[in-house]
C-alpha cells in the first residue's frame, strides 16, 4: 500500500514538473519573439517591447528558482465537503470550477507548492502555498480539522519523492489497511533532523499553525513576534514577506519589501531562501548596508555604540549643520575683478535668514542663501560702479552677477558662510575637531566626548550608519555631487553615442539606425531593473513593508532610519529581548518601538505576537540555556521544545592535565578535541565555534592547522564544515553542534554578556560542548 502510495505521488509530481518544464520552454520562446520584434525607432513601441521582455524574463527567473521541492503537500477533502463555488484558485481572482484532483473516489485532493501551476487546459494543478486555500495545510489540527481528512507532507530530493508522511484528521471512512498506511514521522521532525547547510532551509512545508497565523495576518500596522530560540522567528520573518508580496502585490510591487537583518552571515545564510518562496523582489540588507554608498560590518565598542544610538545624536546632528551657517563677526573686503567691495554683515544674516525660511535642507536651502546673497551683492556693486562715474543698467546686471560668482573672494566668503556638506564630510568633522563637539555639547562631559574622538579618515561603523542617514536627512543633495552626477551623464551619453556608431558601422546599417536613438536605447537598458536594485540605491526610497528580524538588538537611532524607510508604518518585528547582546539595543519592545510608534500609550500603534514551540532546539539544551537565562535575570520566554536529542551537554576543561601546563596552548587542544569528537559524530554536520572577540584569530588559528582546508572565519566560513565566529556573528544562525569557548568570559567580558551566552547556547540543533578555561 505504501509503495503504491509513494508511486501514485511520484508519478503526480513528476506531471508537475513537465508542466513547470513546458513554461519554461514557452516563456523563453515568448521572451525570444519579443527580442526579435521589430519596432524601429518608435519609443512608445520599443518600450511596450521592453515591459514585454521583463514579464517573461522575471517569469523565467520564478520558474526556475522553484526545481527544488516544487509540490510538498497534499489535503485530502470529502468531495461532499467542497462547496461547487469555493475558490481554490492557484492564484488570486481565478474562478473556475474544476479546481481539485479527483481520483475517482469520494475524496478530492489539493496539492500544495512553492507556486501555482494550471494544465494546458488552465486547470489548476498545483496551488500556490499563499493563497487562503492552502491554509489548512498549516493550520489544521485534529481538533479544528477545518473539512480536512488528511494532510501529506511530500519529501523530495532533487525532482524525486522519496517519502511520503500522513496525518489523518478523519478516519471513519478509511479501512484498516488504509489507516496504517497514513502514518510517519511527519515532514517537521524530519527537517529538523537533518544536517545544517550553512544556508537557510526552505521550510515552506513545515510551517506551523502558531506560525500560520502570524505570516498571514494584516499588513497594516506595526507586528512584533516575540519568540524564544528555535522558535521560527526568522522562518515566520521571511515567509511574511513572502505572502505579503504575494497577497498585496499591487500595493507592494512598485515600493518594495525591505528585510533586514543583524549582519552580514545572517543574510548570507538565508539569501537564497525567499527566491526558493517564489519572492525575488525583495531587498535583504544588514544594518551596515542601509545606507547607500557605505557598507560596513565594523563594530564600535560597547560604550561608543551606546553614545552613538542615543536619540541625542540627532539634536547633535542638528546643531552641527546649523552652526556652519555663519555670519561675520566683521565686513569683510572683497576683490571682484579688481574692483573693491565690501560685504556687509547683515547680507549674510539677511541671506541665511530668506534661506532657512524655505525650509529647505542644508544643501538645498543653500541655493537660496547664495541667490539671495549675490541678488544684494549684486546691487551693492552696481551703486558702487555708479558712485564711480560708470554708467550701469539692469541689464548689466547679469554680468556682474556673474562676475561676483567667479570671484575667489566672494566664493571663500559664501563657502564660509555656509559651505556645501556631505554627510560623510559632517561626521569626520565633528568626530576629528574636539573643540568643535565641545562647542556643540558643551553638557557631555569630556569622558563623553573623548569616545567620538577619530582621525578623520578612520572608516565608518555600523553605529555611524543612521548617523549619516540623520545627516543626510537634514542636508539634502549636496549641489556639488549633483552637477557631477550631471557632468557625468553627459560624458556617458557622449560615450554611448560613440559606441552606437560603432556598432551601427559594423552591423553595416549605416542610414537606417540613428546613433542617437541606439543610444537612448542604451539608457533605457542601463537604469532599467527591479524595484529591489533601484530602492537598494536610493536613500529616499520609502518602502511598502519592512520586515526587522533579530530587532532587540537595534539602537534608537536605527530604528529613526527605519522609521523614515517605512513612513506608512508597516512593520514586522521579530525578535527576542532576552537574546539582546548589543550595548545600545532595547530592554523591552516598548522601548524598542517607541521610535515608530511616538508617545503613544503602551501597547498602542503596536500590537504583539509570541512564538511559544521550540522546534530547532534539543530540550536538554533549552533547559541548560533556559536556566542560565534566569539565573540572570533575563526576560526569558518560555517555550516548549518538541524534541529531545540524543547527546547530553559536554563540559571540556582545558586545566585538565592532558591538555598540558600552558594554559593558552591548553585552551587551543580542548577545543580542537571538542571540534574532533563531533566530525566523528557526524562528518557531514556543521560546527559553530563562538568565542569572545579578542580569542578569535587564536580559535581560527589554532583549529585551521588541526582542520586545514575545513574552517572558516564569520560570514565567509559558513560554507565550511566548521566556522569561527563570535556570539554577535552567530545571530540568528544555527549548527548542528556548537562549541562554546570561554563561556565565563563571554558572560564577564562582553556588554550584556549573559544574552550573549543565551545565543550562544541556542545555536545548535543537535548537541554542544563547552571549553572552559578551568
Amino acid at each position: 500500500m505504501v509503495s503504491s502510495e509513494l508511486d501514485l505521488e511520484r508519478e503526480y509530481v513528476s506531471r508537475l514538473y513537465e508542466r513547470l518544464d513546458e513554461l519554461r520552454m514557452d516563456a523563453r520562446r515568448q521572451l525570444e519573439r519579443v527580442h526579435r520584434q521589430d519596432v524601429g525607432g518608435n519609443h512608445q513601441s520599443r518600450s511596450e517591447r521592453d515591459a514585454f521582455a521583463r514579464i517573461f524574463e522575471d517569469r523565467i527567473v520564478a520558474l526556475n528558482e522553484v526545481d527544488e521541492r516544487l509540490a510538498f503537500g497534499r489535503l485530502e477533502l470529502a468531495a461532499s465537503d467542497v462547496p461547487a463555488d469555493e475558490s481554490s484558485a492557484a492564484d488570486p481572482g481565478e474562478t473556475d470550477t474544476d479546481r481539485d484532483v479527483s481520483d475517482g473516489s469520494d475524496s478530492v485532493f489539493r496539492y500544495i507548492g512553492r507556486i501555482g501551476l494550471r494544465d494546458e487546459n488552465l486547470r489548476p494543478i498545483l496551488l500556490d502555498w499563499r493563497v487562503p486555500q492552502a491554509g489548512p495545510f498549516y493550520q489544521a489540527t485534529a481538533a479544528t480539522p477545518m473539512g480536512i481528512r488528511a494532510r501529506r507532507h511530500l519529501l523530495s530530493k532533487g525532482r524525486k519523492i522519496v517519502r511520503i508522511e500522513d496525518e489523518v484528521f478523519d478516519s471513519a471512512d478509511l479501512s484498516t489497511e488504509e489507516v496504517n498506511a497514513l502514518q510517519g514521522e511527519g515532514a517537521l521532525m524530519a527537517s529538523l533532523s537533518t544536517e545544517r547547510t550553512g544556508r537557510m532551509h526552505d521550510i515552506v512545508a513545515t510551517i506551523q499553525a502558531e506560525q500560520d497565523r502570524i505570516i498571514r495576518s494584516d499588513l497594516a500596522g506595526i507586528l512584533v513576534v516575540q519568540g524564544g530560540p528555535g522558535t521560527g522567528k526568522t522562518a515566520v520573518a521571511l515567509h511574511r514577506a513572502a505572502y505579503l508580496l504575494y497577497s498585496f502585490r499591487d500595493r507592494l510591487k512598485s515600493s518594495g519589501v525591505l528585510v533586514v537583518g543583524p549582519s552580514r552571515a545572517f543574510l548570507q545564510y538565508i539569501e537564497a531562501v525567499l527566491p526558493s518562496l517564489g519572492e525575488t523582489g525583495v531587498v535583504l540588507a544588514s544594518v551596515g548596508q542601509l545606507y547607500p554608498g557605505v557598507e560596513t560590518s565594523i563594530e564600535d565598542i560597547a560604550e561608543v555604540a551606546v553614545v552613538k544610538g542615543h536619540t541625542e545624536m540627532a539634536a547633535l546632528i542638528d546643531r552641527a549643520i546649523k552652526s556652519r551657517q555663519k555670519v561675520p563677526a566683521e565686513p569683510v573686503q572683497l576683490d571682484v575683478n579688481g574692483e573693491p567691495l565690501t560685504l556687509e554683515p547683515h547680507v549674510i544674516a539677511n541671506a541665511i535668514t530668506r534661506a532657512r525660511e524655505s525650509r529647505k535642507p542644508y544643501n538645498e536651502a543653500r541655493v537660496t542663501f547664495v541667490k539671495t546673497a549675490l541678488a544684494e551683492l549684486t546691487r551693492a556693486l552696481a551703486a558702487q560702479l555708479r558712485s564711480h562715474g560708470n554708467t550701469v543698467d539692469e541689464d548689466d546686471y547679469g554680468m556682474l552677477r556673474e562676475d561676483l560668482r567667479s570671484a575667489y573672494d566672494v566664493k571663500v566668503a559664501l563657502n564660509t558662510a555656509w559651505i556645501p556638506l556631505s554627510p560623510q564630510k559632517l561626521l569626520q568633522d565633528l568626530y576629528a575637531r574636539p573643540q568643535w563637539l565641545a562647542e556643540l555639547a558643551p553638557n557631555w562631559s569630556p569622558e563623553k566626548r573623548a569616545l567620538l574622538r577619530r582621525e578623520r579618515d578612520a572608516p565608518f561603523t555600523i553605529s555611524d550608519i543612521p548617523l549619516l542617514d540623520e545627516a543626510a536627512e537634514h542636508l539634502g543633495e549636496h549641489s556639488e555631487r549633483s552637477a557631477a552626477i550631471e557632468r557625468e551623464a553627459k560624458q556617458q551619453r557622449k560615450r554611448d553615442v560613440e559606441n552606437a556608431e560603432n556598432a551601427i558601422r559594423n552591423m553595416d546599417v549605416e542610414g537606417l539606425v540613428r546613433a542617437e536613438d541606439l543610444a537612448d536605447n542604451f539608457a533605457e537598458q542601463a537604469s532599467r531593473g527591479t524595484t529591489a536594485e533601484r530602492a537598494a540605491g536610493d536613500r529616499t526610497w520609502t518602502y511598502g513593508h519592512i520586515v526587522v528580524d533579530e530587532a532587540q538588538e537595534l539602537s534608537p537611532m536605527q530604528w529613526r532610519l527605519l522609521r523614515r524607510r517605512g513612513p506608512m508604518r508597516s512593520f514586522t518585528i521579530v525578535g527576542d529581548i532576552a537574546q539582546a547582546s548589543a550595548a545600545a539595543g532595547a530592554r523591552s519592545w516598548q522601548e524598542a518601538v517607541a521610535p515608530l510608534v511616538g508617545r503613544q500609550a503602551h501597547g498602542e500603534g503596536w500590537r504583539l505576537e509570541e512564538l511559544t514551540v521550540n522546534y530547532r532546539t534539543p530540550a536538554q539544551i533549552a533547559a541548560a540555556a533556559q536556566q542560565m537565562a534566569e539565573e540572570q535575570r533575563l526576560p526569558v520566554t518560555r517555550s516548549t521544545s518538541v524534541r529531545e536529542s540524543e547527546w547530553p551537554i559536554v563540559v571540556i576543561r582545558a586545566s585538565d592535565d592532558r591538555f598540558g601546563p600552558d594554559p593558552t596552548a591548553a585552551f587551543a587542544h580542548a577545543l580542537g578535541e571538542a571540534v574532533a569528537a563531533d566530525r566523528m559524530i557526524d562528518p557531514r554536520g556543521t560546527i559553530g565555534v563562538i568565542v569572545t572577540p579578542d580569542g578569535l584569530a587564536g580559535a581560527y588559528a589554532a583549529l585551521a592547522e588541526a582542520l586545514p582546508g575545513e574552517v572558516g572565519q564569520g560570514a565567509a566560513g559558513l560554507l565550511l564544515p566548521v566556522t569561527v565566529m563570535t556570539p554577535q556573528e552567530a545571530k540568528g544562525l544555527e549548527f548542528d553542534s556548537v562549541v562554546i569557548g570561554d563561556r565565563e568570559a563571554i558572560l564577564n567580558r562582553l556588554p550584556r554578556g549573559a544574552g550573549a551566552l543565551y545565543v550562544s547556547m541556542t545555536r545548535p540543533t543537535q548537541r554542544l560542548t563547552f571549553v572552559d578555561r578551568f
